[in-house]
């Protein structure tokens, strides 16, 4: 596949993500703080973002930028998490990822310390490490590997599941993206930076990214096969 401008410039922007996030990954004497929310942010994540906006500012001029530690509010431009699952980032679990999305066009999810890297362009369908990345066939619960965030409550309809993991950010939707699972359910209320690369990516791969409930407002588990 060759990429076309807007995704081999957002592959780019991985490239320099990648860069100051590992040499930063691990270190002893990273500094981390608590946001007003209550979530933690390092240095790393508030560096990568920074150091992503100046390039763009340099690179693409006019074009929106909206990120998770800097703000912003016009979704038609870059969108931006510099590090996805920085509570793994700041205790050493190589489980993270710079989220990068071009509107609703263009999508990169990079794990460099697990030495993985998924993309996807609209019509152009999603990879991962250079290869064709599809959604399994799985479609009975019963036969499906749910990945469920345990910061929600997991419906009884839940345990009905061949395999039940608690997997959440970035990874259980590539996971799902890859085939290796049938379905993510992540945390409630997440923000655009966390949504708009992972939908991307999902559907390029001939899945789904939305929240089926059923008539009472349950979230409907097999609706997500």
């Amino acid at each position: 596949m060759e990429p076309d401008d807007d995704l081999a410039f957002a592959l780019s922007l991985a490239d320099d993500a990648d860069a100051i996030s590992l040499a930063r990954f691990r270190a002893l004497d990273l500094q981390v703080e608590t946001k007003p929310d209550l979530t933690p942010v390092s240095e790393a994540d508030r560096a990568v973002e920074a150091a992503l906006r100046k390039r763009l500012g340099r690179d693409r001029p006019g074009e929106p930028v909206l990120g998770e530690e800097e703000g912003g509010e016009d979704e038609s431009g870059w969108i931006l998490d510099p590090i996805d699952g920085t509570r793994n980032y700041t205790r050493g679990i190589p489980v993270w990822a710079t989220l990068i999305a071009y509107a609703d066009r263009v999508a990169v999810v990079s794990a460099p310390a697990l030495a993985r890297r998924w993309w996807a362009e609209r019509g152009a369908g999603a990879y991962a490490n250079g290869e064709p990345i599809r959604v399994s066939a799985i479609e009975r619960l019963e036969d499906a590997t749910l990945l469920y965030a345990l910061d929600r409550p997991v419906p009884e309809a839940a345990w009905s599941a061949w395999h039940v993991r608690g997997f959440g950010d970035f990874w259980a939707h590539m996971l799902v993206a890859e085939g290796a699972a049938e379905i993510a359910v992540d945390a409630a209320g997440l923000a655009i930076w966390d949504r708009a690369p992972l939908g991307i990516i999902l559907e390029e791969a001939g899945g789904r990214f939305d929240t089926p409930v059923s008539s009472n407002g349950v979230l409907d588990l097999n609706e997500l096969l």
